[in-house]
């Protein structure tokens, strides 16, 4: 112990003289970090900017790019390929669909929800869902719509299950594909514009429909205001998700080409809304009469009186 305390006054002496010697001189503490300088190079962003900036990458996202592309992934013929799609847990799922019903203005949805591990487990269930959902629901509002008339007879339309789910599935993949097109397009014109992965679009296109399967259930009530009323909520609900996720991408390209992108993201949106309203609940039944049993051939037998 005498040792040490020997040395720790030898060394605050040499500090001393140095001190006394050149009084510019620093020292550094041994119990305190020395402090890591800042980024002299860092600018002010704008508010509002911020996520755009970590969506168009970073050098901490640039590192983790890296560190990912590392991984060997297996090839697209494989089961474990398509496995990684569907690499989600129930948690997951369940506060992405929460984040699709409840959007929080200025967040981005793919930025706190998606990127992290984009998956096509809860898009596909939702559409699934929803496909059987509005069949059902359509059946069911016609047959309470013409209940007690005795002129029509209930005949289920199965065609319908096949047709709701062409026109859902072709909507939830066909869109997003074309909106990936020109996103890749613009990008090699405008270099601010934001880039998503195909798999994250098709992500954020089908978890905004999920808001339509309670709806679907609730437009078996039979009035058509309350009808209208309910997907004019769910379609301010689900579209603000896709303009809040789809404007940061266009907003540095060309004014009008940013508004009529998002226009017609918004008016897609709403043509499938309406139109399984108006296809499915909203639209004319024939009524089908019940079959009439033929009457038997009755042989009358006269007889003669004497």
């Amino acid at each position: 112990i005498a040792s040490l305390v020997m040395y720790l006054f030898a060394e605050f002496d040499d500090a001393a003289n140095l001190l006394a010697a050149n009084p510019d001189a620093t020292t550094i503490s041994i119990d305190e970090p020395a402090e890591i300088p800042k980024n002299q190079h860092s600018r002010r962003q704008e508010p509002g900017r911020e996520e755009d900036d970590e969506l168009l990458g970073t050098d901490d996202s640039d590192k983790t790019e890296l560190l990912a592309g590392q991984k060997k992934s297996a090839p697209f013929w494989t089961f474990e390929y398509y496995q990684t799609f569907f690499d989600v847990d129930t948690y997951q799922v369940l506060d992405r669909i929460k984040g699709s019903v409840f959007p929080v203005p200025g967040k981005n949805f793919v930025r706190l929800y998606i990127r992290s591990n984009p998956d096509l487990y809860g898009p596909f269930w939702i559409c699934a869902t929803l496909v059987f959902t509005i069949a059902v629901s359509g059946n069911l509002s016609n047959f309470f719509i013409h209940l007690g008339k005795p002129t029509y007879h209930y005949v289920p339309e199965f065609r319908k299950v096949s047709i709701a789910a062409t026109t859902i599935y072709a909507y939830a993949w066909l869109v997003p594909l074309a909106l990936w097109g020109f996103l890749m397009w613009r990008n090699s014109k405008v270099m601010n514009i934001v880039s998503y992965s195909f798999l994250e679009i098709v992500c954020v296109y089908g978890y905004s429909l999920f808001i339509y399967i309670p709806t679907a259930i609730l437009w078996i009530i039979p009035q058509k205001v309350v009808r209208w009323v309910l997907v004019m909520f769910s379609l301010c609900l689900s579209g603000s998700v896709l303009v809040m996720t789809f404007w940061p991408a266009v907003r540095d390209d060309n004014r009008r080409i940013a508004l009529a992108t998002v226009g017609t993201i918004v008016l897609l949106h709403a043509l499938l809304a309406v139109g399984c309203l108006a296809y499915f609940f909203d639209a004319p039944e024939l009524d089908f009469p019940a079959p009439v049993i033929p009457a038997h051939n009755v042989s009358t037998v006269v007889t003669k009186s004497r």
